[in-house]
């Protein structure tokens, strides 16, 4: 959850937006993840509302280690017992989990750093060098407190980013690979000895997009932590990892979901296909499980007002939906997600700098809606081919197959219907009609409650993902 300072670059050519909806992931889950809302005891229950009501099913939780354990800036351990629950102070974590456990909303529970000092190598500060046998200890205790209600973990939040894990290197050489391996095989050893490890899933990665000469690149950070060389052959002295899954938060730049970036070994939701390749030669090598399936469980489309990285509020939501349909289209891809809610607080100082965090949200920092916030609940990708067009949409707050509403407007001109499109059984529908210059489309549906849904106006894309109108 860090952000992206990545230069613009032009869109390329993006052959999985074209994708037809019949060879996909039938079956993906749309993770929400909104810590400054849902950790918030005051916000928590308006934000839980603006949740239900935008068709969320899943959340992803980020638990860090420092902010359950005793004396986390302590340079000396204390002493208890570091795996049993009663130690910790789990506080904002359990009303969290226990509002999904009343909706029957599936939760991943990420488990990261930063850690206690004391848990560190030379306690100098809280992420260099965790030490893997209390990490185990503190996961065993994890284990015993959430393993009766959460059954899909995985291990660190962008462990290949120095703000989370360190060193990421030591003599120009990945460091932060071998050490998350120490952790993941603790963290799945802590998980086993609580008892509850019937029906988990354990995922790792959780891996940042692009390598820096700080941030070591994700394909990079995979193979160190499977003990690949370059070409994928494993070290007789490692063992598989075993892995449910590999989690990865495909974050793209300004230029949108068609940027391919040029170092080999990032990963953006552009050039899925590169990590689904390295995923199937380190299976090949006997490194982790063939067809190990992709958890995409971090992504945001910054917007305005960020004036450096954020791309207009037509835009937001225009991406998100393609992005979203990327992530269906490919059979390996079991979540996608939307990181944050609202935006976060700005900075004081000038418009650069006050928009340091994330402005990838559906709602501004102070609450109001985005266009995003509108179309999030009925998403809607528009691909141009010639006079043609190919629409993908998703009523995602319904519970079976029900019928959308798809309109068009030409010019200035108003919406009227266009079709409607009867969906499958999780909501998702397609369809086909005529391109013309600056037309737009939009989506509106009404749940069996009443509540109407009118998605905002949608442009056409071509298959470089430039706007077609």
């Amino acid at each position: 959850m860090r952000r992206l300072r990545l230069p613009i670059l032009l869109a390329c050519l993006l052959g999985l937006l074209s994708a037809p909806a019949a060879e996909a992931a039938r079956d993906q889950t749309v993770l929400f993840e909104a810590p400054r809302d849902l950790l918030d005891a005051q916000a928590r229950p308006g934000a839980l509302h603006q949740l239900e009501q935008l068709g969320v099913h899943a959340l992803r939780v980020v638990l860090l280690w420092k902010n359950v354990a005793p004396g986390p800036d302590a340079t000396t351990r204390p002493r208890f017992d570091a795996a049993d629950p009663a130690a910790y102070d789990w506080g904002q974590y359990d009303a969290v989990l226990q509002a999904a456990r009343e909706r029957g909303w599936q939760v991943l529970l990420t488990v990261s750093g930063p850690v206690p000092r004391w848990a560190t190598a030379g306690a100098v500060d809280n992420v260099t060098r965790p030490d893997p046998q209390e990490f185990q200890a503190f996961m065993t205790a994890v284990g015993r407190h959430y393993g009766q209600q959460v059954k899909l973990f995985s291990i660190w939040n962008e462990p290949n980013e120095p703000v989370f894990l360190a060193p990421q290197f030591q003599n120009h050489a990945p460091a932060s690979p071998r050490i998350y391996r120490g952790l993941f095989q603790a963290g799945v050893a802590g998980l086993r000895a609580s008892g509850n490890f019937a029906g988990m899933r354990v995922l790792m990665g959780e891996t940042a997009p692009r390598g820096t000469g700080n941030v070591v690149a994700p394909l990079t950070f995979l193979r160190g932590a499977l003990c690949l060389d370059a070409q994928y052959r494993r070290a007789s002295s490692c063992s598989p990892l075993p892995i449910d899954g590999y989690a990865h938060h495909a974050y793209t730049t300004r230029a949108g979901p068609g940027f391919i970036p040029p170092g080999r070994n990032d990963v953006t939701i552009g050039v899925l296909g590169r990590l689904t390749s390295a995923l199937d030669r380190a299976a090949a090598a006997g490194a982790i499980p063939a067809g190990t399936p992709i958890y995409l469980t971090e992504f945001g489309i910054q917007s305005a007002p960020d004036p450096v990285f954020g791309v207009s509020l037509a835009q937001q939501a225009e991406y998100i939906a393609i992005s979203e349909r990327i992530a269906y289209a490919n059979r390996r891809v079991r979540f996608f997600s939307q990181y944050l809610l609202r935006d976060d607080v700005p900075r004081s100082g000038p418009p650069a700098q006050r928009y340091g965090g994330f402005e990838s949200g559906l709602e501004f920092a102070g609450g109001a809606a985005k266009p995003s916030y509108s179309a999030w609940p009925v998403p809607l990708a528009v691909t141009r081919s010639g006079s043609r067009v190919s629409l993908w949409g998703l009523a995602r707050p319904a519970r079976g197959a029900t019928d959308v509403a798809v309109e068009v407007a030409d010019g200035r001109g108003a919406f009227h219907r266009l079709l409607t499109r009867h969906t499958n059984s999780l909501g998702y529908w397609t369809a086909h009609s005529s391109y013309r210059r600056g037309r737009r489309w939009r989506v509106r549906w009404t749940s069996p409650a009443g509540v109407a849904y009118v998605g905002p106006a949608i442009r056409a894309y071509d298959a470089h993902v430039r706007p077609a109108a």
